[in-house]
């Protein structure tokens, strides 16, 4: 075999291998670091919740869109008891492969959230030109070093309303 076959042979063999460990992941209790996982399948069932300050402090929650059933790791902070998630890069090529969540958000807003084997049945509010936006996104900001902490109103409110970024309040299920 020569170094030509060898190489390809290596390559295809890794992609077969990533993509049969991706596919896995989608049948998995959750997901692993950055990758998706499918739906959550241990757990406590809990009830709705609208005080989320006892996650404060925490870094990233798990959470789970219910069409598809997919989990995901997502950034979070806290605000005056509320919960916000947001995802960005959402005009970009990179953005629009990799996170389609959102758009499964925006056709089905149930979503269940899982924390310390607890799981809260929610739902996810898109929000564009409320007045907490600005206050949210630069607590994001400062929270994960994304260095626009000092971005005008106007600023933070045209990139939300652009869709660059889709901020999402965590409320109650109905």
């Amino acid at each position: 075999m020569t170094l030509r076959q060898k190489l390809l042979v290596a390559v295809v063999s890794a992609i077969v291998i990533i993509t049969s460990a991706l596919i896995a992941m989608r049948f998995s209790d959750g997901p692993y670091g950055m990758l998706s996982g499918g739906a959550f399948s241990s757990g406590t069932a809990q009830s709705s919740l609208s005080d989320w300050s006892f996650l404060a402090g925490r870094e990233v929650i798990e959470f789970q869109t219910m069409a598809p059933e997919t989990s995901r790791t997502i950034w979070l902070v806290v605000v005056e008891q509320k919960l916000y998630f947001v995802s960005g890069y959402m005009n970009t090529v990179v953005g629009k492969l990799w996170k389609q969540w959102p758009g499964h958000v925006a056709e089905n807003n149930a979503i269940l959230i899982r924390v310390d084997g607890s799981i809260y049945p929610q739902r996810l509010k898109r929000l564009l030109d409320q007045p907490a936006v600005p206050s949210v996104m630069r607590k994001f900001s400062k929270k994960y070093g994304l260095g626009s902490e000092d971005a005008s109103d106007d600023a933070i409110l045209a990139m939300v309303g652009a869709g660059d970024v889709w901020l999402f309040e965590v409320v109650a299920a109905d």
